[in-house]
Protein backbone atom coordinates (compact mmCIF):
# COMPACT_ATOMS: atom_id res chain seq x y z
CA UNK A 1 0.00 0.00 0.00
CA UNK A 2 1.52 3.35 -0.98
CA UNK A 3 0.39 6.55 0.69
CA UNK A 4 0.16 9.87 -1.13
CA UNK A 5 3.65 10.84 0.04
CA UNK A 6 4.97 7.74 -1.73
CA UNK A 7 6.04 6.12 1.56
CA UNK A 8 5.29 2.45 1.98
CA UNK A 9 3.00 1.51 4.83
CA UNK A 10 2.25 -1.95 6.12
CA UNK A 11 -1.39 -1.92 7.09
CA UNK A 12 -1.52 -1.83 10.86
CA UNK A 13 1.79 -3.56 11.39
CA UNK A 14 4.32 -1.60 13.45
CA UNK A 15 7.78 -3.09 13.83
CA UNK A 16 9.70 -0.18 15.34
CA UNK A 17 8.86 2.61 17.74
CA UNK A 18 10.73 5.63 19.07
CA UNK A 19 10.14 6.59 22.70
CA UNK A 20 11.27 9.30 25.10
CA UNK A 21 12.20 8.01 28.57
CA UNK A 22 13.23 9.88 31.70
CA UNK A 23 14.10 8.65 35.18
CA UNK A 24 12.22 10.30 38.04
CA UNK A 25 13.91 13.25 39.76
CA UNK A 26 15.26 12.80 43.29
CA UNK A 27 13.53 14.38 46.30
CA UNK A 28 14.93 17.38 48.25
CA UNK A 29 17.08 16.71 51.30
CA UNK A 30 16.43 18.47 54.64
CA UNK A 31 19.65 20.28 55.70
CA UNK A 32 18.35 21.26 59.18
CA UNK A 33 17.98 17.61 60.26
CA UNK A 34 20.34 15.91 57.76
CA UNK A 35 17.33 14.30 56.04
CA UNK A 36 17.80 12.49 52.72
CA UNK A 37 15.41 12.84 49.78
CA UNK A 38 14.07 9.71 48.06
CA UNK A 39 15.69 8.52 44.83
CA UNK A 40 13.69 8.88 41.61
CA UNK A 41 12.14 5.80 39.97
CA UNK A 42 13.90 3.99 37.10
CA UNK A 43 12.34 3.15 33.72
CA UNK A 44 12.31 -0.49 32.57
CA UNK A 45 11.30 -2.25 29.37
CA UNK A 46 9.67 -5.60 30.13
CA UNK A 47 8.97 -8.37 27.58
CA UNK A 48 5.30 -9.27 27.86
CA UNK A 49 3.20 -11.92 26.16
CA UNK A 50 0.51 -10.78 23.67
CA UNK A 51 1.84 -7.22 23.56
CA UNK A 52 2.46 -5.37 20.29
CA UNK A 53 4.29 -2.16 19.46
CA UNK A 54 1.07 -0.91 17.88
CA UNK A 55 -0.71 -1.29 21.24
CA UNK A 56 2.00 0.82 22.95
CA UNK A 57 1.68 3.44 20.21
CA UNK A 58 -2.11 3.59 20.54
CA UNK A 59 -2.15 3.62 24.35
CA UNK A 60 0.64 6.21 24.74
CA UNK A 61 0.37 8.55 21.73
CA UNK A 62 2.95 10.94 23.28
CA UNK A 63 5.35 7.98 23.65
CA UNK A 64 6.79 9.51 26.86
CA UNK A 65 7.61 7.37 29.88
CA UNK A 66 8.80 8.98 33.11
CA UNK A 67 9.77 7.36 36.43
CA UNK A 68 8.07 8.56 39.62
CA UNK A 69 9.68 11.44 41.53
CA UNK A 70 11.40 10.72 44.86
CA UNK A 71 9.66 12.23 47.90
CA UNK A 72 11.22 15.21 49.70
CA UNK A 73 12.70 14.63 53.15
CA UNK A 74 10.43 16.05 55.86
CA UNK A 75 10.24 16.21 59.63
CA UNK A 76 7.71 13.35 59.55
CA UNK A 77 9.82 11.17 57.19
CA UNK A 78 13.49 12.10 57.23
CA UNK A 79 14.25 9.54 54.55
CA UNK A 80 12.06 10.44 51.60
CA UNK A 81 10.22 7.61 49.85
CA UNK A 82 11.69 6.29 46.60
CA UNK A 83 9.86 7.21 43.40
CA UNK A 84 7.90 4.45 41.61
CA UNK A 85 9.59 2.64 38.72
CA UNK A 86 7.89 2.93 35.34
CA UNK A 87 7.52 -0.26 33.30
CA UNK A 88 7.04 -0.20 29.54
CA UNK A 89 5.36 -3.47 28.59
CA UNK A 90 6.78 -4.48 25.20
CA UNK A 91 6.49 -7.52 22.92
CA UNK A 92 8.87 -10.45 23.16
CA UNK A 93 11.62 -10.34 20.52
CA UNK A 94 12.66 -6.69 20.58
CA UNK A 95 16.03 -5.02 20.49
CA UNK A 96 16.31 -1.78 22.45
CA UNK A 97 18.72 0.76 20.94
CA UNK A 98 19.57 4.41 21.51
CA UNK A 99 19.00 6.94 18.75
CA UNK A 100 22.61 6.63 17.63
CA UNK A 101 22.28 2.88 17.18
CA UNK A 102 23.92 1.64 20.39
CA UNK A 103 22.28 -1.62 21.48
CA UNK A 104 21.13 -1.51 25.10
CA UNK A 105 19.81 -5.07 25.10
CA UNK A 106 17.56 -7.76 23.63
CA UNK A 107 14.36 -9.05 25.19
CA UNK A 108 13.89 -12.53 23.78
CA UNK A 109 11.78 -14.32 26.37
CA UNK A 110 8.72 -13.39 28.37
CA UNK A 111 9.66 -11.64 31.60
CA UNK A 112 13.05 -10.35 30.35
CA UNK A 113 13.66 -6.88 31.86
CA UNK A 114 15.99 -4.09 30.87
CA UNK A 115 16.61 -0.89 32.81
CA UNK A 116 16.87 1.92 30.26
CA UNK A 117 17.27 5.03 32.47
CA UNK A 118 18.00 5.48 36.16
CA UNK A 119 16.17 7.87 38.45
CA UNK A 120 18.02 10.79 40.04
CA UNK A 121 19.55 10.67 43.54
CA UNK A 122 17.73 12.21 46.45
CA UNK A 123 19.36 15.25 48.06
CA UNK A 124 21.74 14.31 50.88
CA UNK A 125 24.66 15.62 52.90
CA UNK A 126 27.02 14.72 49.98
CA UNK A 127 25.11 16.86 47.48
CA UNK A 128 24.44 19.79 49.81
CA UNK A 129 20.91 18.31 50.08
CA UNK A 130 20.20 19.14 46.42
CA UNK A 131 18.62 16.27 44.42
CA UNK A 132 19.74 15.25 40.92
CA UNK A 133 17.56 14.81 37.87
CA UNK A 134 16.87 11.39 36.32
CA UNK A 135 18.64 10.27 33.12
CA UNK A 136 16.87 11.00 29.82
CA UNK A 137 17.10 9.14 26.50
CA UNK A 138 15.38 8.68 23.20
CA UNK A 139 15.03 4.96 22.56
CA UNK A 140 14.05 2.73 19.69
CA UNK A 141 12.22 -0.54 20.15
CA UNK A 142 12.83 -2.76 17.14
CA UNK A 143 10.82 -5.92 16.76
CA UNK A 144 12.60 -8.87 15.19
CA UNK A 145 10.50 -11.95 14.73
CA UNK A 146 11.92 -15.05 16.29
CA UNK A 147 11.32 -18.17 14.22
CA UNK A 148 13.18 -21.37 13.48
CA UNK A 149 13.01 -20.76 9.76
CA UNK A 150 12.65 -17.68 7.57
CA UNK A 151 11.15 -17.97 4.08
CA UNK A 152 13.12 -15.87 1.64
CA UNK A 153 11.94 -15.28 -1.90
CA UNK A 154 10.91 -12.74 -4.49
CA UNK A 155 7.23 -11.77 -4.64
CA UNK A 156 5.03 -14.35 -6.27
CA UNK A 157 7.40 -17.28 -5.68
CA UNK A 158 4.52 -18.92 -3.80
CA UNK A 159 5.80 -18.44 -0.26
CA UNK A 160 2.38 -17.75 1.27
CA UNK A 161 0.81 -20.73 -0.51
CA UNK A 162 3.72 -22.91 0.64
CA UNK A 163 3.31 -21.76 4.24
CA UNK A 164 -0.42 -22.51 4.07
CA UNK A 165 0.27 -25.97 2.57
CA UNK A 166 2.85 -26.82 5.27
CA UNK A 167 1.27 -25.33 8.36
CA UNK A 168 -1.75 -23.93 10.12
CA UNK A 169 -1.18 -20.36 8.91
CA UNK A 170 -3.86 -18.95 6.63
CA UNK A 171 -2.13 -16.01 4.96
CA UNK A 172 -3.97 -13.75 2.54
CA UNK A 173 -2.81 -15.06 -0.82
CA UNK A 174 -2.89 -12.85 -3.86
CA UNK A 175 -1.32 -13.12 -7.26
CA UNK A 176 0.46 -9.79 -7.52
CA UNK A 177 3.99 -8.57 -7.08
CA UNK A 178 3.90 -7.10 -3.58
CA UNK A 179 2.12 -9.80 -1.67
CA UNK A 180 2.89 -10.33 1.99
CA UNK A 181 2.43 -6.96 3.65
CA UNK A 182 3.39 -8.12 7.10
CA UNK A 183 5.20 -11.18 8.39
CA UNK A 184 3.13 -14.32 8.90
CA UNK A 185 4.24 -17.01 11.32
CA UNK A 186 3.14 -20.57 10.65
CA UNK A 187 3.71 -23.61 12.84
CA UNK A 188 4.70 -26.95 11.34
CA UNK A 189 3.31 -29.77 13.45
CA UNK A 190 4.92 -33.21 13.54
CA UNK A 191 3.52 -36.58 14.64
CA UNK A 192 5.66 -36.57 17.79
CA UNK A 193 4.20 -33.14 18.70
CA UNK A 194 7.38 -31.28 17.78
CA UNK A 195 6.55 -27.79 16.48
CA UNK A 196 8.71 -25.71 14.15
CA UNK A 197 7.92 -22.06 13.50
CA UNK A 198 8.29 -20.59 10.02
CA UNK A 199 8.18 -16.86 9.28
CA UNK A 200 7.03 -15.79 5.85
CA UNK A 201 8.83 -12.52 5.28
CA UNK A 202 7.49 -10.13 2.67
CA UNK A 203 8.80 -10.64 -0.83
CA UNK A 204 12.19 -9.12 -1.39
CA UNK A 205 12.76 -7.14 -4.51
CA UNK A 206 16.02 -6.38 -6.23
CA UNK A 207 17.56 -3.43 -4.43
CA UNK A 208 15.94 -4.28 -1.08
CA UNK A 209 19.18 -3.63 0.78
CA UNK A 210 19.04 0.01 -0.32
CA UNK A 211 15.50 0.23 0.96
CA UNK A 212 13.60 -0.13 -2.29
CA UNK A 213 10.17 -1.42 -1.52
CA UNK A 214 9.59 -3.09 1.80
CA UNK A 215 12.48 -5.51 1.61
CA UNK A 216 14.93 -3.80 3.92
CA UNK A 217 12.38 -3.28 6.67
CA UNK A 218 11.99 -7.04 6.83
CA UNK A 219 15.54 -8.19 6.12
CA UNK A 220 16.21 -7.58 9.79
CA UNK A 221 13.67 -10.28 10.67
CA UNK A 222 15.82 -12.80 8.79
CA UNK A 223 18.62 -12.18 11.29
CA UNK A 224 16.89 -14.02 14.12
CA UNK A 225 15.79 -17.10 12.25
CA UNK A 226 17.99 -20.17 12.77
CA UNK A 227 17.88 -21.26 9.14
CA UNK A 228 16.73 -19.91 5.80
CA UNK A 229 14.30 -21.46 3.38
CA UNK A 230 14.80 -20.01 -0.10
CA UNK A 231 11.71 -20.30 -2.30
CA UNK A 232 11.96 -19.88 -6.07
CA UNK A 233 9.54 -20.40 -8.93
CA UNK A 234 10.93 -23.24 -11.08
CA UNK A 235 10.01 -21.31 -14.23
CA UNK A 236 11.58 -18.03 -13.08
CA UNK A 237 9.72 -14.75 -12.71
CA UNK A 238 9.36 -11.19 -13.93
CA UNK A 239 8.50 -8.58 -11.34
CA UNK A 240 7.03 -6.02 -13.74
CA UNK A 241 6.96 -5.32 -17.47
CA UNK A 242 9.99 -3.05 -17.22
CA UNK A 243 12.16 -5.43 -15.22
CA UNK A 244 14.15 -8.28 -16.76
CA UNK A 245 12.91 -11.86 -16.64
CA UNK A 246 14.91 -13.90 -14.09
CA UNK A 247 15.40 -17.67 -14.24
CA UNK A 248 15.24 -19.77 -11.04
CA UNK A 249 19.08 -19.86 -10.92
CA UNK A 250 19.28 -16.07 -11.27
CA UNK A 251 16.62 -15.66 -8.58
CA UNK A 252 18.72 -17.75 -6.15
CA UNK A 253 21.83 -15.64 -6.80
CA UNK A 254 19.95 -12.34 -6.58
CA UNK A 255 18.38 -13.35 -3.25
CA UNK A 256 21.83 -14.35 -1.99
CA UNK A 257 23.22 -10.99 -3.09
CA UNK A 258 20.41 -9.06 -1.36
CA UNK A 259 21.11 -10.87 1.92
CA UNK A 260 24.86 -10.38 1.52
CA UNK A 261 24.54 -6.65 0.85
CA UNK A 262 22.35 -6.23 3.91
CA UNK A 263 24.53 -8.31 6.23
CA UNK A 264 27.22 -10.69 5.05
CA UNK A 265 26.82 -13.17 7.96
CA UNK A 266 23.30 -14.01 6.76
CA UNK A 267 24.76 -15.94 3.84
CA UNK A 268 26.52 -18.35 6.21
CA UNK A 269 23.24 -19.44 7.84
CA UNK A 270 22.18 -23.02 7.06
CA UNK A 271 19.76 -22.95 4.14
CA UNK A 272 17.39 -25.16 2.17
CA UNK A 273 16.08 -24.43 -1.31
CA UNK A 274 12.46 -25.03 -2.26
CA UNK A 275 11.75 -25.13 -5.97
CA UNK A 276 8.04 -24.36 -6.17
CA UNK A 277 5.36 -24.64 -8.90
CA UNK A 278 6.45 -28.10 -10.05
CA UNK A 279 2.94 -28.55 -11.47
CA UNK A 280 3.76 -26.17 -14.35
CA UNK A 281 4.63 -27.53 -17.82
CA UNK A 282 8.37 -28.21 -18.46
CA UNK A 283 9.00 -28.00 -14.69
CA UNK A 284 11.04 -31.24 -14.61
CA UNK A 285 13.44 -30.03 -17.34
CA UNK A 286 13.81 -26.64 -15.67
CA UNK A 287 14.57 -28.33 -12.31
CA UNK A 288 17.29 -30.49 -13.91
CA UNK A 289 18.80 -27.35 -15.48
CA UNK A 290 18.70 -25.49 -12.13
CA UNK A 291 20.41 -28.36 -10.28
CA UNK A 292 23.14 -28.42 -12.91
CA UNK A 293 23.65 -24.64 -12.58
CA UNK A 294 23.78 -24.83 -8.78
CA UNK A 295 26.46 -27.52 -9.00
CA UNK A 296 28.68 -25.21 -11.10
CA UNK A 297 27.57 -21.66 -10.36
CA UNK A 298 30.77 -20.06 -11.70
CA UNK A 299 30.08 -21.37 -15.19
CA UNK A 300 26.70 -19.67 -15.27
CA UNK A 301 27.45 -16.44 -13.43
CA UNK A 302 27.80 -14.57 -16.74
CA UNK A 303 23.99 -14.65 -16.86
CA UNK A 304 24.02 -12.00 -14.12
CA UNK A 305 25.13 -8.36 -14.12
CA UNK A 306 28.56 -8.08 -12.43
CA UNK A 307 27.24 -6.13 -9.44
CA UNK A 308 24.67 -8.84 -8.74
CA UNK A 309 27.09 -11.77 -8.48
CA UNK A 310 27.38 -12.77 -4.81
CA UNK A 311 30.85 -13.04 -3.24
CA UNK A 312 29.95 -16.49 -1.95
CA UNK A 313 27.37 -18.79 -3.43
CA UNK A 314 24.83 -20.32 -1.05
CA UNK A 315 25.21 -24.01 -0.42
CA UNK A 316 21.91 -25.70 0.26
CA UNK A 317 21.56 -28.70 2.55
CA UNK A 318 18.56 -29.88 0.55
CA UNK A 319 17.00 -28.88 -2.78
CA UNK A 320 13.34 -29.86 -2.60
CA UNK A 321 10.94 -29.67 -5.55
CA UNK A 322 7.34 -28.97 -4.46
CA UNK A 323 4.00 -27.77 -5.70
CA UNK A 324 2.25 -25.75 -3.03
CA UNK A 325 -0.99 -25.85 -5.00
CA UNK A 326 -1.17 -29.65 -5.43
CA UNK A 327 0.70 -30.59 -2.23
CA UNK A 328 3.42 -32.49 -4.14
CA UNK A 329 6.68 -32.68 -2.13
CA UNK A 330 5.32 -30.87 0.95
CA UNK A 331 5.79 -33.85 3.31
CA UNK A 332 9.32 -34.41 2.00
CA UNK A 333 10.06 -30.74 2.63
CA UNK A 334 8.76 -30.95 6.21
CA UNK A 335 11.04 -33.96 6.82
CA UNK A 336 14.06 -32.13 5.38
CA UNK A 337 13.36 -29.07 7.55
CA UNK A 338 13.10 -31.24 10.65
CA UNK A 339 16.29 -33.13 9.80
CA UNK A 340 18.24 -29.91 9.20
CA UNK A 341 17.12 -28.26 12.46
CA UNK A 342 17.63 -31.44 14.50
CA UNK A 343 21.13 -31.78 13.07
CA UNK A 344 22.01 -28.24 14.20
CA UNK A 345 20.46 -28.75 17.63
CA UNK A 346 22.51 -31.93 18.11
CA UNK A 347 25.70 -30.10 17.07
CA UNK A 348 24.94 -27.23 19.47
CA UNK A 349 24.34 -29.65 22.37
CA UNK A 350 27.56 -31.49 21.57
CA UNK A 351 29.49 -28.20 21.57
CA UNK A 352 28.01 -27.25 24.99
CA UNK A 353 28.99 -30.66 26.42
CA UNK A 354 32.52 -30.31 25.05
CA UNK A 355 32.86 -26.83 26.57
CA UNK A 356 31.70 -28.15 29.96
CA UNK A 357 34.07 -31.09 29.74
CA UNK A 358 36.91 -28.72 28.88
CA UNK A 359 36.04 -26.53 31.89
CA UNK A 360 35.91 -29.57 34.21
CA UNK A 361 39.29 -30.79 32.98
CA UNK A 362 40.74 -27.31 33.45
CA UNK A 363 39.45 -27.06 37.06
CA UNK A 364 40.57 -30.57 38.03
CA UNK A 365 43.99 -29.88 36.48
CA UNK A 366 44.28 -26.67 38.56
CA UNK A 367 43.38 -28.56 41.76
CA UNK A 368 46.15 -31.09 41.12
Amino acid sequence: MVTSAGKLTYGNFVDNLRLYVRGGGGGMGLPRLGGQGGNGGDVWVVATKNMTLKRIKDKYPQKRFVGGAGANSSVRALKGERGKDKEILAPVGITVTTDDGKILGDLNTEGDRLMVVKGGHGGSYHSAFEPSKGQTKNLRLDLKLIADLGLVGFPNAGKSSLLAAMSNATPQIANYAFTTLKPEIGKLMYKDYKQISVADLPGLIEGAHINKGMGHKFLKHVERTKQLLFVVDVCGFQLANKTPFRSAFEAVQLLTKELELYKEELVSKPALLVVNKMDLPDAADKLAELKDQLQNPDEFSDLLPDDMIPKNYMTFRHVVPVSASTGFGVDTLKSCIRESLDEDAAMATKAIHQDRLQALRYHSHKQL
